[in-house]
Protein backbone atom coordinates (compact mmCIF):
# COMPACT_ATOMS: atom_id res chain seq x y z
CA UNK A 1 0.00 0.00 0.00
CA UNK A 2 1.33 3.30 -0.81
CA UNK A 3 0.49 6.65 1.19
CA UNK A 4 -0.11 9.66 -0.57
CA UNK A 5 -0.13 13.62 1.07
CA UNK A 6 -0.58 15.28 -2.32
CA UNK A 7 -3.91 15.96 -3.88
CA UNK A 8 -2.07 16.20 -7.11
CA UNK A 9 -0.53 12.71 -6.69
CA UNK A 10 -3.93 10.76 -5.81
CA UNK A 11 -5.54 12.07 -9.07
CA UNK A 12 -2.63 11.52 -11.16
CA UNK A 13 -3.55 7.50 -9.48
CA UNK A 14 -6.60 7.50 -10.22
CA UNK A 15 -6.29 9.17 -14.02
CA UNK A 16 -3.55 5.84 -14.80
CA UNK A 17 -5.85 3.65 -13.16
CA UNK A 18 -8.80 4.19 -15.05
CA UNK A 19 -7.41 4.80 -18.50
CA UNK A 20 -5.65 1.67 -17.95
CA UNK A 21 -9.57 -0.06 -17.67
CA UNK A 22 -9.64 -0.34 -13.98
CA UNK A 23 -12.45 0.63 -11.91
CA UNK A 24 -11.23 2.62 -8.71
CA UNK A 25 -13.40 2.46 -5.32
CA UNK A 26 -13.18 5.27 -2.56
CA UNK A 27 -13.22 4.53 1.04
CA UNK A 28 -13.43 8.36 2.67
CA UNK A 29 -13.02 8.40 6.46
CA UNK A 30 -11.48 10.37 9.55
CA UNK A 31 -9.67 7.37 10.80
CA UNK A 32 -9.13 5.82 14.66
CA UNK A 33 -10.19 2.71 12.18
CA UNK A 34 -12.82 -0.27 12.95
CA UNK A 35 -14.19 -3.43 11.63
CA UNK A 36 -16.89 -1.10 10.19
CA UNK A 37 -14.64 1.08 8.27
CA UNK A 38 -12.72 -2.10 7.53
CA UNK A 39 -15.88 -3.89 5.87
CA UNK A 40 -16.43 -1.07 4.05
CA UNK A 41 -13.12 -1.72 2.50
CA UNK A 42 -13.73 -5.41 1.87
CA UNK A 43 -16.83 -4.32 0.01
CA UNK A 44 -14.30 -1.88 -2.04
CA UNK A 45 -11.86 -4.51 -2.73
CA UNK A 46 -14.61 -7.08 -4.15
CA UNK A 47 -16.27 -4.37 -6.55
CA UNK A 48 -13.14 -2.55 -7.69
CA UNK A 49 -9.70 -3.06 -9.32
CA UNK A 50 -8.01 -0.46 -7.54
CA UNK A 51 -8.75 0.37 -3.59
CA UNK A 52 -8.32 4.08 -2.40
CA UNK A 53 -8.93 5.11 1.20
CA UNK A 54 -8.47 8.43 2.86
CA UNK A 55 -7.70 9.36 6.15
CA UNK A 56 -8.77 13.23 7.49
CA UNK A 57 -10.24 14.51 10.36
CA UNK A 58 -12.37 17.13 8.69
CA UNK A 59 -12.31 20.49 10.64
CA UNK A 60 -15.29 22.06 8.87
CA UNK A 61 -17.85 19.23 10.25
CA UNK A 62 -17.02 19.70 13.97
CA UNK A 63 -18.88 22.83 15.76
CA UNK A 64 -17.00 24.96 18.16
CA UNK A 65 -17.76 23.15 21.29
CA UNK A 66 -17.11 19.54 20.12
CA UNK A 67 -14.23 17.28 19.88
CA UNK A 68 -12.08 18.12 16.62
CA UNK A 69 -9.05 18.04 18.89
CA UNK A 70 -9.30 14.88 20.92
CA UNK A 71 -10.91 13.35 18.00
CA UNK A 72 -8.87 9.65 17.97
CA UNK A 73 -6.15 10.02 15.96
CA UNK A 74 -3.82 6.80 15.05
CA UNK A 75 -2.18 7.28 11.59
CA UNK A 76 0.05 4.71 11.95
CA UNK A 77 -2.58 1.51 13.67
CA UNK A 78 -4.35 2.61 10.68
CA UNK A 79 -2.33 2.36 8.33
CA UNK A 80 -1.17 -1.02 9.60
CA UNK A 81 -5.04 -1.90 9.33
CA UNK A 82 -5.40 -1.08 5.52
CA UNK A 83 -2.34 -2.58 4.23
CA UNK A 84 -3.74 -5.86 6.13
CA UNK A 85 -7.25 -5.59 3.56
CA UNK A 86 -4.76 -4.94 0.59
CA UNK A 87 -6.16 -1.35 0.30
CA UNK A 88 -4.01 -0.14 -2.96
CA UNK A 89 -3.82 3.95 -1.80
CA UNK A 90 -4.21 5.43 1.60
CA UNK A 91 -4.73 9.45 1.02
CA UNK A 92 -3.52 11.16 4.17
CA UNK A 93 -3.88 14.54 3.66
CA UNK A 94 -3.15 17.46 5.97
CA UNK A 95 -5.39 20.30 6.57
CA UNK A 96 -3.46 22.69 4.79
CA UNK A 97 -3.74 20.10 1.83
CA UNK A 98 -7.15 20.18 1.42
CA UNK A 99 -8.15 23.64 2.49
CA UNK A 100 -5.59 26.11 1.55
CA UNK A 101 -5.35 30.04 2.43
CA UNK A 102 -7.81 31.78 0.79
CA UNK A 103 -10.49 28.82 0.13
CA UNK A 104 -14.08 30.05 0.76
CA UNK A 105 -16.33 27.77 -1.34
CA UNK A 106 -18.67 25.62 0.54
CA UNK A 107 -21.40 22.53 -0.36
CA UNK A 108 -24.44 22.95 1.23
CA UNK A 109 -27.52 20.88 0.77
CA UNK A 110 -30.25 22.53 1.05
CA UNK A 111 -33.43 21.12 3.05
CA UNK A 112 -31.75 18.55 3.88
CA UNK A 113 -28.57 19.46 5.84
CA UNK A 114 -30.80 21.16 8.52
CA UNK A 115 -32.42 17.79 9.27
CA UNK A 116 -31.79 15.17 12.25
CA UNK A 117 -28.07 15.17 13.16
CA UNK A 118 -28.16 18.29 11.02
CA UNK A 119 -30.24 19.98 13.02
CA UNK A 120 -28.72 18.92 16.80
CA UNK A 121 -25.39 20.33 14.68
CA UNK A 122 -25.99 23.59 12.52
CA UNK A 123 -23.13 23.32 10.09
CA UNK A 124 -21.73 19.54 10.29
CA UNK A 125 -23.43 18.85 7.30
CA UNK A 126 -22.19 21.89 5.03
CA UNK A 127 -19.03 20.61 6.05
CA UNK A 128 -19.66 17.16 5.59
CA UNK A 129 -20.51 17.76 1.83
CA UNK A 130 -17.47 20.63 1.06
CA UNK A 131 -15.11 18.33 1.89
CA UNK A 132 -16.82 14.72 0.56
CA UNK A 133 -17.40 17.36 -3.21
CA UNK A 134 -13.49 18.09 -2.93
CA UNK A 135 -12.60 14.42 -1.94
CA UNK A 136 -15.15 13.07 -5.36
CA UNK A 137 -13.13 15.53 -7.35
CA UNK A 138 -9.66 14.59 -6.36
CA UNK A 139 -9.77 10.30 -5.85
CA UNK A 140 -12.69 10.60 -9.35
CA UNK A 141 -13.57 7.26 -8.42
CA UNK A 142 -15.97 4.97 -9.87
CA UNK A 143 -17.89 3.73 -6.70
CA UNK A 144 -17.88 5.54 -3.12
CA UNK A 145 -18.30 3.32 0.07
CA UNK A 146 -20.53 4.84 3.10
CA UNK A 147 -21.84 2.85 6.27
CA UNK A 148 -25.60 2.86 6.93
CA UNK A 149 -25.18 3.92 10.52
CA UNK A 150 -24.64 7.59 9.04
CA UNK A 151 -27.85 7.37 7.21
CA UNK A 152 -28.65 11.10 7.31
CA UNK A 153 -25.35 11.20 5.60
CA UNK A 154 -25.71 8.90 3.45
CA UNK A 155 -28.81 10.68 2.40
CA UNK A 156 -27.36 14.45 1.90
CA UNK A 157 -24.33 12.62 -0.12
CA UNK A 158 -26.63 10.94 -2.58
CA UNK A 159 -28.45 13.79 -3.11
CA UNK A 160 -25.38 16.05 -3.44
CA UNK A 161 -24.25 13.61 -6.16
CA UNK A 162 -27.44 13.91 -8.40
CA UNK A 163 -27.89 17.57 -7.46
CA UNK A 164 -24.46 18.08 -9.21
CA UNK A 165 -23.74 15.49 -11.55
CA UNK A 166 -20.89 13.55 -9.92
CA UNK A 167 -20.23 10.66 -11.93
CA UNK A 168 -19.86 8.09 -9.21
CA UNK A 169 -21.68 5.59 -7.53
CA UNK A 170 -22.63 5.33 -3.48
CA UNK A 171 -22.36 2.45 -2.54
CA UNK A 172 -24.62 2.28 1.44
CA UNK A 173 -23.04 -0.91 3.50
CA UNK A 174 -24.54 -2.73 6.71
CA UNK A 175 -24.09 -1.56 9.78
CA UNK A 176 -21.80 -3.63 11.40
CA UNK A 177 -22.56 -4.29 15.55
CA UNK A 178 -20.01 -5.32 18.44
CA UNK A 179 -21.61 -9.21 19.69
CA UNK A 180 -24.24 -6.76 22.25
CA UNK A 181 -25.44 -4.89 19.13
CA UNK A 182 -23.68 -1.65 19.54
CA UNK A 183 -23.25 0.07 16.34
CA UNK A 184 -19.28 0.13 15.70
CA UNK A 185 -17.92 4.23 16.20
CA UNK A 186 -14.60 5.74 16.42
CA UNK A 187 -16.41 7.55 19.33
CA UNK A 188 -17.17 4.32 21.45
CA UNK A 189 -13.60 5.06 22.40
CA UNK A 190 -14.45 7.38 24.81
CA UNK A 191 -17.05 5.30 26.82
CA UNK A 192 -15.74 4.13 30.28
CA UNK A 193 -16.96 0.79 31.50
CA UNK A 194 -20.32 2.02 32.73
CA UNK A 195 -21.36 4.18 29.86
CA UNK A 196 -20.30 1.32 27.45
CA UNK A 197 -23.20 -0.84 28.92
CA UNK A 198 -25.50 2.29 29.37
CA UNK A 199 -25.02 2.76 25.38
CA UNK A 200 -26.65 -0.21 24.58
CA UNK A 201 -29.97 1.49 25.42
CA UNK A 202 -29.94 2.52 21.85
CA UNK A 203 -29.93 -0.27 19.90
CA UNK A 204 -32.72 -1.71 22.86
CA UNK A 205 -34.81 1.28 21.35
CA UNK A 206 -34.11 0.39 18.08
CA UNK A 207 -35.28 -3.33 18.38
CA UNK A 208 -38.52 -2.24 20.64
CA UNK A 209 -39.64 -0.83 17.31
CA UNK A 210 -38.61 -3.94 15.06
CA UNK A 211 -40.45 -5.95 17.12
CA UNK A 212 -43.74 -3.58 17.04
CA UNK A 213 -42.89 -3.78 13.55
CA UNK A 214 -42.52 -7.46 13.13
CA UNK A 215 -46.09 -7.40 15.22
CA UNK A 216 -48.20 -5.25 12.79
CA UNK A 217 -47.76 -2.18 14.34
CA UNK A 218 -47.36 0.78 11.56
CA UNK A 219 -47.78 3.87 13.06
CA UNK A 220 -44.86 6.19 13.49
CA UNK A 221 -46.13 8.05 16.28
CA UNK A 222 -46.71 4.85 18.71
CA UNK A 223 -43.19 4.03 17.46
CA UNK A 224 -41.65 6.50 18.50
CA UNK A 225 -43.42 6.74 22.03
CA UNK A 226 -42.18 3.31 22.14
CA UNK A 227 -38.90 3.67 21.37
CA UNK A 228 -38.48 7.09 23.60
CA UNK A 229 -39.70 4.44 26.45
CA UNK A 230 -37.06 2.19 26.37
CA UNK A 231 -34.43 5.01 25.91
CA UNK A 232 -36.11 6.48 29.07
CA UNK A 233 -35.27 3.76 30.91
CA UNK A 234 -30.97 4.53 31.08
CA UNK A 235 -31.56 7.54 33.09
CA UNK A 236 -27.73 8.65 32.29
CA UNK A 237 -28.34 8.44 29.11
CA UNK A 238 -29.45 11.88 27.45
CA UNK A 239 -31.70 11.61 24.17
CA UNK A 240 -31.30 13.69 21.47
CA UNK A 241 -34.03 12.50 18.89
CA UNK A 242 -35.77 9.52 17.42
CA UNK A 243 -37.20 9.99 15.11
CA UNK A 244 -38.81 7.70 11.66
CA UNK A 245 -38.76 9.49 8.27
CA UNK A 246 -38.39 8.84 4.66
CA UNK A 247 -34.80 7.28 3.90
CA UNK A 248 -34.30 10.11 1.31
CA UNK A 249 -35.99 13.18 2.14
CA UNK A 250 -35.44 12.23 6.04
CA UNK A 251 -38.57 13.89 6.13
CA UNK A 252 -41.19 12.50 9.09
CA UNK A 253 -43.11 9.74 8.01
CA UNK A 254 -46.71 8.96 9.56
CA UNK A 255 -46.38 5.48 9.12
CA UNK A 256 -44.11 2.62 8.05
CA UNK A 257 -46.16 0.87 5.36
CA UNK A 258 -43.90 2.62 2.19
CA UNK A 259 -40.64 1.30 4.51
CA UNK A 260 -38.83 3.89 6.75
CA UNK A 261 -35.20 4.68 8.68
CA UNK A 262 -36.15 4.49 12.46
CA UNK A 263 -33.11 6.34 14.08
CA UNK A 264 -31.68 7.72 16.86
CA UNK A 265 -29.07 10.17 18.71
CA UNK A 266 -28.34 10.44 21.88
CA UNK A 267 -25.35 11.85 24.14
CA UNK A 268 -23.57 8.98 26.91
CA UNK A 269 -21.99 11.34 29.17
CA UNK A 270 -20.66 13.51 26.62
CA UNK A 271 -19.88 11.54 23.82
CA UNK A 272 -22.81 11.45 21.44
CA UNK A 273 -24.18 8.34 19.89
CA UNK A 274 -26.59 7.48 16.61
CA UNK A 275 -28.00 4.23 15.44
CA UNK A 276 -30.84 3.65 13.18
CA UNK A 277 -32.28 0.57 11.49
CA UNK A 278 -33.98 0.36 8.19
CA UNK A 279 -38.08 -1.09 8.46
CA UNK A 280 -40.42 -2.42 5.80
CA UNK A 281 -44.26 -2.03 5.87
CA UNK A 282 -44.11 -5.70 6.06
CA UNK A 283 -42.06 -5.33 9.68
CA UNK A 284 -38.91 -6.60 8.40
CA UNK A 285 -35.68 -4.68 8.23
CA UNK A 286 -34.22 -3.43 4.61
CA UNK A 287 -31.46 -4.14 2.83
CA UNK A 288 -29.04 -1.00 2.51
CA UNK A 289 -28.80 0.47 -0.62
Amino acid sequence: MLILASAAEVTVVSKEARRAGKRVGFVPTMGALHQGHLSLVRTARAQADVVITSVFVNPLQFGPTEDFSKYPRDAEKDSAMLAAEKCDYLFLPSVEEMYPPGATTWVNVEGLSEKLDGHSRPGHFRGVTTVVAKLFNIVQPDFAFFGQKDAAQVAIINKMVHDLNFDVRIVVCPIMREADGLAMSSRNAYLNPDQRKQALVLYRSLMRVQTLADRGESSSARLKVAGAQVMAEEAAVKLDYFEIVNRDTLEPVADISGGALVAVAAYVGSTRLIDNILVTGKGNAAEPR
